[in-house]
């Protein structure tokens, strides 16, 4: 299994259960790692035979300026949902954190793990 990792994506987001979070978007830092079989991708030279990373980043910034999230969770769960079926990933991981929301701590966040059904994800890299 081969993994395709985003790192460091930040995107502003409309989340937050409380009154002061809902008054301006949040800028978030995301972390992916997707997980797909590149062989085909490095013998054909192809972009179509892999994930297109380019084209997750400007999804990810399009649903968020759309939709509103109360929780880290569910946000992070609409983003492996598109990565596993509309970018075909066999596994997705995903860290999603807000910065500077809290004094005296840098980040606080989620991660999440998924796959799609019989997509014999490999447990260790899942951990």
């Amino acid at each position: 299994m081969d993994i395709i990792f985003i790192r460091e994506l930040r995107a502003d987001a409309w989340i937050g259960i409380y009154e002061w979070e809902k008054l301006s978007p949040q800028t978030l830092d995301f972390n992916l790692e997707i997980g797909l079989d590149t062989h085909q991708a490095g013998e054909s030279d192809n972009i179509r035979d892999t994930v297109d990373y380019g084209k997750v980043v400007e999804r990810i910034r399009s649903d968020l300026k759309d939709q509103h999230f109360k929780l880290l969770e569910a946000l992070a769960e609409h983003v492996s949902q598109v990565v596993l079926h509309d970018f075909k990933a066999q596994w997705v991981k995903i860290s999603v954190a807000k910065i500077n929301h809290m004094r005296g701590v840098k980040m606080v966040g989620v991660t999440i793990t998924r796959s799609r059904e019989g997509a014999g994800a490999d447990k260790n890299l899942l951990a």
